[in-house]
């Protein structure tokens, strides 16, 4: 299949698959009529299905295992079209698809609060700091190597024959997880590995590797115990009061960051190394600033972090409640769950 041309306009609602390339395996709703690019599937007849429903139900499938075979991750309608599935009927789909609407209002209510608070201690940090240092450094602060700040410890390589098949031990952090959370492209390992390579809620992560405007990044994990694989580094604060200021600062320099990964991009990734790190150089404040910082953005940071965890415990309830292994409670629904009926769609090229 090969997909639907630039000069194919699809009526809405529909749902777009990414066929090939950056975009392999993500769905997004089109509510209106919308001009499909040729690297997407898209799908326009739901065989009375709910397109709601249709979208989140794509969106919890796991479309690597349905890779065409080539080189460069594809998906064919030959290989994914015969695939049977199981569906509620339409009156329970479009309960569930309201349901999941408003897991999705609410997962986004939360992204733009963050936001507004990310930008909030970021000014604060730049008055605090940026500012201060702008005609000389204030009295008993010190100059310091951005690496001296903290250690940074490299996650683990992880090779196929690391994971589990059936997903057994802990979940294997990529920058997918640090973006997305855990989800069914997660893989998961049940082999031991060194102690300095498991992560759990709170700690503070840097994606070092990847393309430089979408990968290049510091995180905060809220997703429990997990193994970090390599191209993160685990930032570990040299002390506790420590935590916060570096914490906003690898975020405000994140633009510097990406730059540095932009000036070494190679086949379309950039990294920042180490070395990269003990030559930037920045400020360090006294401790009794430090305190006073903190009980300053100490609210702030825990806000970001308890919207964080709610997304994601609200984002894994998605392909609980299409698998029926949660039951939605509404008018008409049985108290053994969801029930299931075959059902199809129809993927257009």
């Amino acid at each position: 299949m090969n997909g639907c041309h630039d000069t194919a306009k699809a009526k809405g609602p529909g749902v777009v698959v990414g066929r090939s390339g950056a975009s392999f395996g993500q769905v997004h709703f089109c509510p209106v009529d919308y001009w499909p690019h040729n690297t997407a599937l898209y799908v326009t007849d739901f065989h009375g299905n709910d397109t709601r429903f249709a979208c989140y139900f794509l969106k919890s499938l796991d479309f690597s295992r349905y890779n065409s075979g080539s080189a460069q991750p594809s998906l064919n309608r030959n290989f994914i079209a015969p695939i049977p599935i199981c569906v509620p009927e339409p009156k329970e789909q479009r309960t569930i698809a309201a349901v999941l609407g408003a897991l999705d209002d609410k997962i986004e209510l939360n992204r733009r609060m963050n936001e507004t608070l990310e930008a909030l201690a970021q000014s604060l940090f730049k008055s605090w700091f940026v500012d201060a240092t702008q005609s000389a450094l204030p009295k008993g602060w010190t100059e310091r190597a951005l690496y001296d700040c903290a250690d940074y410890i490299n996650g683990a390589a992880f090779r196929n024959e690391h994971f589990s098949a059936d997903r057994k031990g802990l979940p294997v952090i990529k920058i997918g997880e640090l973006k997305d959370g855990i989800t069914a492209q997660t893989k998961f390992c049940d082999i031991e590995r060194e102690p300095k390579y498991l992560i759990n809620s709170g700690e503070i992560l840097f994606s070092w590797s990847g393309s430089p405007d979408t990968s290049i990044d510091t995180f905060i994990w809220t997703e429990g115990e997990s193994w970090l694989n390599q191209h993160i580094f685990k930032i570990q604060f040299k002390r506790p009061i420590e935590k916060h200021f570096v914490y906003y600062l690898l975020k405000h320099l994140q633009p510097v960051f990406i730059e540095i990964a932009r000036d070494k991009q190679t086949t379309g990734l950039g990294h920042v190394t180490g070395q990269d790190l003990k030559r930037l150089k920045t400020f360090f404040p006294t401790d009794d600033v430090l305190e006073k910082f903190n009980c300053v953005v100490e609210p702030l940071f825990q806000k970001v972090y308890s919207n964080l965890h709610e997304s994601r415990t609200l984002a894994a309830l998605l392909p609980k409640l299409l698998s029926g292994e949660l039951r939605v409670p509404a008018q008409g629904f049985g108290t053994a769950g969801v029930p299931a009926a075959a059902g199809s769609m129809e993927a257009r090229a």
